[in-house]
């Protein structure tokens, strides 16, 4: 059985936290709407269409074709996907429609709507901010590849991977950075205690075949 590469995942994950502790630093120092109008600057034409595609890509569709991927190449860890998105939903949809439910988005919470870059052809948002669920899916899949791709490659690639979805999601006015930054620590959450109990679970598992 193919072992999982725990010294990718801890790096991972240490990027990832790091990341999300800058973001709400910033976001304490300079205030929230202001570090997303400084991130949310139009950057033209051709970023608007980049980070439309990249925001597609954490999209919840993904989530099927990670299942078939880990169904093919990785059956065995099928339970470690499963307990990731079960943990993270719960996490996000708690936030967005418990918790804070009606946490208003930049278009709605900003008051002079001509200093927000929007996208022609996306449709905006206004309640329900925190925290971000396509960072959190982002995040989720990057600690996952961390986990499942022995190449040290893979940490550089996924992350940026990971970082333009997040970023996609300022940058088309529908999150704030903090939104973003607390995706990023339920997507870490989520891995962490979905690799606790897969391993524990494994571990029961190995027990009982020896005995």
């Amino acid at each position: 059985m193919q072992k999982l590469n725990i010294q990718n995942f801890k790096t991972g994950i240490a990027l990832t936290i790091i990341l999300s502790v800058v973001l709400f630093a910033i976001n304490v120092a300079i205030g929230k709407d202001e570090l997303f109008l400084l991130l949310n600057d139009d950057l033209g034409k051709t970023a608007d269409r980049i980070f439309v595609f990249f925001t597609f890509l954490g999209d919840g569709i993904w989530w099927i074709a990670a299942l078939i991927l880990f169904f093919l190449f990785r059956k065995k860890f099928l339970a470690l996907l499963f307990s990731s998105f079960i943990i993270s939903e719960i996490f996000v949809e708690s936030f967005k429609y418990l918790i804070l439910p009606n946490e208003a988005r930049p278009i709605k919470a900003i008051g002079d709507q001509t200093l927000i870059h929007t996208v022609t052809g996306v449709e905006m948002h206004t309640v329900a901010s925190f925290p971000s669920g396509h960072t959190t899916q982002a995040f989720i899949f990057f600690l996952l590849a961390c986990l499942m791709v022995d190449k040290k490659w893979i940490v550089a690639i996924g992350y940026l991977y990971a970082i333009l979805i997040g970023y996609s999601r300022i940058y088309l006015a529908q999150h704030f950075p903090i939104d973003v930054a607390g995706g990023m620590i339920i997507a870490s959450i989520s891995v962490l205690l979905s690799l606790v109990i897969f391993q524990n679970w494994f571990s029961q598992k190995n027990k009982k075949a020896l005995q």
